[in-house]
């Protein structure tokens, strides 16, 4: 037997915590169809799952995270695929996840999803905290008082969590929906929403929809939901006369009215069940810390400080350590592979493919990832404990004056490690003209696909100054995604940002299973690219440069397909210092993945050694060229997957916009760059 459980909650209440220890590494992790909203699936640990007193066997539970929404409102895609998902997939039952420490404001979500008449448990988050604090939720009344089992865990220990899952299980296989729905007993709202539930109940039925639900929703003014229901224009007019009755009698809009009902039902639970005698210790500690974190002239400094921190260990010390290491393995074992073969007596062409091709081209790439993952996980340290959110607010200020909010940093933040998920997560954005603006300047960030090409070049010309190298690339682009912000509100994207509200969620120690599992994630995302696109690109590359035109197997490269197709090119890139056919190609392939801009190299100088590839490049470069050359991969076009989320986010006019602006951008600054370059 299967059950589907939705995982839902308000943004910062834990959820992702409490999925993990749920499911583990048992994971899968897509898009909700037709949008770049993350789906998040997996199935709970069989060992959490006890069913003694359940008569069934080989008991399946598949859990769903849905995005983090406060309320059921078509205000964001999130909540859109939220309540799509809990109406239209019809889930066995609901976990709901509520925050303990700040209950009243989560438990808005909760009345709207009872609404809806699935099978719900209430899963009380931190309530270690709580405790500590030395306030107290009396579970069994807010249990009473909702209509719904209630049960308290702490995600981050793990506690009563096999508990939550033996509730959820009976309640989803007994089909225990939650008995109370009626949060108003009289007064204007209460009229309204009977009222509505009469005109729409055989429209409801029709349409497999919960009665009481609509009728809120359409109190609302929910278009989707009007347009769900399909009243006539009679009906039309009946609605409107009942809210515009309902406004009259409450004395303000019906938005306002639906939210009153619902906080004064909280209030009134709350104060039943709820004894507060002080803040949490999180919560005190948060208020300490931010003084200093997102003081007024502390406050960016103390940015700057950490992400240069970041940098250096990542580039200059922990990653390059690790890189090195693993890059010396990967020799090792090319080597073994090599002398296998040779031993073997393999086909010269046949050796040629996948000790030149195969090998140089996947582990050049490889040995890059030990630095990449080291720059996650401080990344997710810095989500992990909250500072995040404080990166937003603080940067606000200073990107509301060239023309974005606060709200946009953190898609450009997580552009520096992958255009791909940065590009997605600017749906959060409420502003169409924030979220173009944010798009296009996005790609100027330095992805961590773009981190092996930084390392290659900057050690092979500026071995004492490499970190230094890479630190001024990272700060070039922000610097150059400013100036393109500038350009771009006073001509493409006229008009000022939207304002910005943000939950700063209390400082907590990181999780350090959350932050595996989340290293994990971007490790499988890494490998998989690895040995998908860029194999697939270096098999092409070998077959383009051994062979020519008439399909003739070449002892020279400059005779090859290759060659032809890079010299078609060359001429753009010679102003820039760069006018090999080889440096031309492997910007090409670099459009597949930036991580193939390194591959290729390595194929073309014909393989071999470290030491090998630095001399070979030092034949195709100068360091006046390098420079340029890493200027030009750090700013133009992305990779194909994160044009492709781009047209599909805004549109394919845009996104080929986007490209030509950034190659554009790329090639100006790339010639500017290589022509103060030569004068020193």
């Amino acid at each position: 037997m299967k059950l589907t459980i939705a995982l839902v909650g308000n943004q910062n209440c834990g959820k992702t915590t409490l999925f993990n220890q749920l499911t583990g590494s048992i994971q899968h992790v897509g898009n909700f169809p037709g949008v770049t909203v993350e789906r998040k699936s997996g199935f709970v640990k069989s060992s959490l799952i006890h069913t003694d007193d359940v008569p069934v066997k080989n008991l399946e539970i598949e859990i769903f995270d849905l995005p983090g929404v406060y309320s059921l409102s078509p205000y964001t895609p999130e909540e859109i695929v939220t309540r799509d998902f809990i109406i239209n997939e019809k889930p066995d039952a609901i976990l709901n996840i509520l925050d303990a420490t700040n209950i009243e404001r989560n438990l808005y979500l909760t009345l709207q999803l009872e609404e809806l008449q699935v099978p719900m448990v209430l899963a009380l988050n931190m309530m270690d905290e709580v405790i500590a604090a030395g306030n107290s939720i009396d579970v069994n009344k807010l249990s009473a008082n909702m209509q719904l089992d209630a049960v308290p865990v702490s995600a981050v220990k793990a506690d009563g969590i096999e508990e939550l899952v033996n509730r959820i299980v009976d309640v989803a296989i007994n089909k225990k929906k939650p008995l109370k729905v009626d949060f108003c007993d009289a007064g204007p709202v209460h009229q309204a929403i009977h009222s509505m539930a009469h005109l729409i109940q055989d429209h409801c039925e029709a349409r497999s929809l919960p009665v009481r639900y609509a009728a809120t929703k359409l109190i609302e003014d929910d278009k989707l939901m009007l347009e769900a229901i399909g009243l006539n224009e009679n009906e039309t007019d009946i609605l409107d006369h009942i809210t515009t009755e309902m406004e009259r009698d409450a004395g303000t809009d019906r938005a306002a009215a639906i939210a009153d009902m619902r906080y004064s039902y909280i209030e009134k639970v709350t104060s039943d069940c709820v004894h507060r005698v002080g803040e949490t210790p999180a919560q005190m500690r948060s208020y300490k810390i931010d003084k200093v974190l997102t003081g007024k002239y502390t406050a960016i400094p103390i940015f700057l400080c950490i992400m240069a921190l970041i940098f250096w260990l990542t580039f200059g010390v922990i990653g390059k350590f690790l890189s090195d290491a693993f890059g010396s393995a990967l020799a090792a074992l090319t080597n073994l592979i090599d002398t296998g073969l040779t031993a073997y007596q393999l086909s010269p062409v046949a050796k040629s493919l996948i000790i030149d091709g195969v090998c140089t081209g996947v582990t050049s790439v490889l040995s890059f990832m030990p630095t990449i993952l080291v720059l996650f996980f401080f990344l997710a340290l810095l989500e992990d404990t909250g500072y995040m959110a404080r990166v937003a607010f603080v940067m606000d200020t200073a990107l509301r004056k060239i023309g974005l909010s606060g709200k946009s940093f953190v898609p450009m933040l997580i552009g520096f490690g992958c255009s791909v998920p940065a590009v997605m997560s600017t749906r959060t954005l409420s502003s169409r003209r924030d979220k173009k603006m944010t798009i296009f300047i996005i790609p100027f960030m330095s992805c961590s696909a773009k981190l092996p090409v930084y390392s290659l070049l900057s050690a092979a010309f500026f071995p004492d100054h490499a970190a230094l190298v890479m630190i001024g690339l990272y700060i070039g682009g922000f610097i150059i995604a400013i100036l393109s912000a500038l350009l771009l509100k006073g001509t493409v994207f006229r008009g000022k940002p939207v304002p910005f509200v943000l939950e700063l969620p209390a400082y907590r120690l990181p999780s350090l299973k959350n932050m595996g599992l989340s290293i994990w994630d971007k490790a499988k995302d890494f490998l998989h690219k690895a040995f998908t696109v860029i194999f697939t690109a270096t098999v092409i590359i070998w077959f383009l440069q051994h062979f020519d035109l008439k399909l003739n197997l070449v002892s020279d490269s400059s005779a090859s397909i290759l060659s032809a197709i890079g010299s078609l090119i060359a001429p753009i890139f010679r102003p820039l210092g760069f006018g090999d056919w080889r440096i031309s190609t492997a910007l090409i392939t670099g459009l597949t993945a930036k991580e193939a801009v390194v591959s290729t190299l390595a194929i073309l100088a014909g393989g071999g050694t470290d030491a090998g590839l630095t001399a070979a490049l030092t034949t195709m470069l100068t360091p006046a060229s390098a420079l340029a050359f890493l200027t030009f991969v750090l700013l133009y076009m992305p990779c194909v997957a994160t044009f492709a989320v781009i047209r599909k986010e805004i549109g394919t006019k845009h996104a080929i916009g986007s490209a030509v602006y950034q190659c554009c951008t790329a090639w100006i600054f790339a010639f500017l760059v290589y022509t103060i370059a030569l004068l020193f």
